[in-house]
């Protein structure tokens, strides 16, 4: 069939391979990896982002004093960052040493996906399992793009590494926003899905269109999860030791492979103060992401108007993401997140004073125009700076650094929250991560990391 499409429509489908090319995506393996971000978009979306955070304030904790139950909501976010920041580095060092990418990602998929789906059972006064499904949900999710990450070099040549993975974030806006999309006609209008809808229904019939958007998002991230495991082949690890196999031997060979990779930092100093900086203003970025619904909620936004919000970040972020790599292919990676890290100091300054509907979408817009393309380029940048054979390893440094970026980021909007009692107060300690992790970020040296990183991939081979 292909083949007779290619023959009969030449000049069409030479247009269609040519797109494919520029959003690196005419290679099936590069497909099937960036379908990852669409697969997991609708746990970040509906779950971390929109629907989850509200349903959460307004049914799970339905009774708790608002202060008490947004401090345990972030609490929580930082708690399940924590445990997989703990053990991310033992498990990189598992995934390379024993070529166990695939299989590790696939298991923390399997842990999202049922904490996902379990959301469905919470009803009203259901904090505590509220809860606890959030945090094992948030493991499943960060500790699967940990893996996901460290395939990344694998599957794209360098100077594909900028487009693919921009490309992923944007299918990831995309793919989230239709979910998003959909669950929220269901939940607005659920009479025209055939679900409960109108006047005296029970607190479960209620909530019923919510709890099966949470089921839809474990369907979701399940079903486009499969290209990755069918296409992308398992990278070849670390060359072991001798004699290492399973059990004790093999557990104490991580364990020393997880002290080397921590000592070999200091061989790579520039993907070392990379991390550093991504740390730094990741703190940001994690934070502004994982509380701007409540946020919204607590400053008086309307339901309507933080949905509207959300979804119009998440469909104006692919044009800006995509932008992005066209900005990156003629600056550099490094400048032009330099620049959204300004846009997003500009975020802090306006969230802090903001008041009116209108400032919160310009918000929105602010944000949707910089989050992609901030998050997409540290990756890839970050993945020029290793070498390929241990990618796992060192994104699972990374992720730490992620992860406590969204250990760090919430704790101290909580602390803040509680000691000032105030929500905008809260926001203000954002703008400073984006400028230090800027100045940070300015010092890396791009060429000589990368140079560094290429004579160590010849050692290895």
């Amino acid at each position: 069939m292909i083949r007779w499409y290619r023959v009969a429509h030449a000049s069409r489908y030479d247009a269609v391979m040519k797109l494919l090319e520029r959003l690196a995506l005419h290679d099936p393996r590069m497909r099937a990896w960036a379908l990852y971000d669409w697969a997991n978009s609708g746990m970040i979306t509906v779950v971390v982002t929109a629907v989850f955070p509200i349903y959460y304030a307004q049914v799970a904790a339905a009774g708790v004093e608002p202060t008490r139950a947004t401090a345990r909501y972030s609490a929580a976010t930082a708690l399940s960052l924590a445990l997989i920041a703990v053990v991310a580095p033992f498990l990189g060092v598992v995934a390379d040493r024993f070529r166990k990418k695939k299989a590790l990602l696939g298991l923390f998929l399997a842990l999202g996906a049922s904490a996902v789906a379990g959301m469905a059972l919470i009803q009203h006064g259901h904090w505590w399992a509220a809860l606890v499904l959030f945090v094992l949900a948030n493991i499943g999710a960060s500790g699967s793009f940990i893996f996901y990450d460290s395939l990344l070099p694998h599957v794209a040549p360098p100077q594909t590494l900028d487009r693919l993975s921009l490309t992923g974030y944007a299918l990831g806006y995309l793919g989230g926003g239709l979910l998003l999309g959909l669950n929220l006609a269901w939940i607005q209008r659920p009479d025209l899905f055939g679900l409960p809808s109108g006047e005296g229904l029970t607190p479960a019939e209620a909530t019923l269109p919510t709890r099966l958007a949470f089921l839809s998002v474990a369907v979701w991230w399940v079903l486009f999860a499969i290209p990755l495991f069918r296409r992308v082949p398992e990278p070849a690890g670390v060359v072991r030791e001798a004699g290492s196999g399973a059990g004790a031997a093999a557990s104490r060979e991580a364990l020393r492979a997880t002290l080397a990779t921590l000592r070999d930092l200091r061989r790579f100093p520039e993907a070392t103060l990379m991390l550093v900086a991504f740390l730094v203003y990741n703190d940001g970025i994690a934070t502004i992401f994982r509380m701007a619904a409540i946020y919204g909620d607590r400053v008086g936004i309307g339901r309507g108007h933080l949905i509207g919000a959300i979804l119009a970040v998440q469909f104006l972020g692919i044009p800006f993401t995509l932008l992005f790599g066209v900005l990156a292919r003629r600056i550099g990676a490094k400048p032009s997140v330099l620049i959204a890290l300004g846009v997003y100091a500009c975020t802090g300054l306006l969230a802090w004073r903001m008041d009116t509907t209108g400032e919160f979408y310009a918000l929105a817009l602010l944000i949707s125009m910089v989050q992609g393309g901030a998050q997409a380029l540290s990756r890839s940048l970050f993945a020029s700076l290793i070498p390929r054979q241990r990618s796992a390893e060192f994104f699972s440094l990374f992720a730490v650094l992620d992860r406590f970026a969204g250990v760090l980021g919430p704790a101290i909007f909580s602390l803040t929250l509680v000691w000032s009692g105030s929500i905008r107060t809260a926001i203000l300690p954002l703008t400073a991560m984006f400028l230090v992790g800027g100045v940070l970020l300015l010092r890396v040296d791009v060429a000589g990391g990368r140079a560094r990183a290429r004579a160590a991939e010849a050692q290895l081979a």
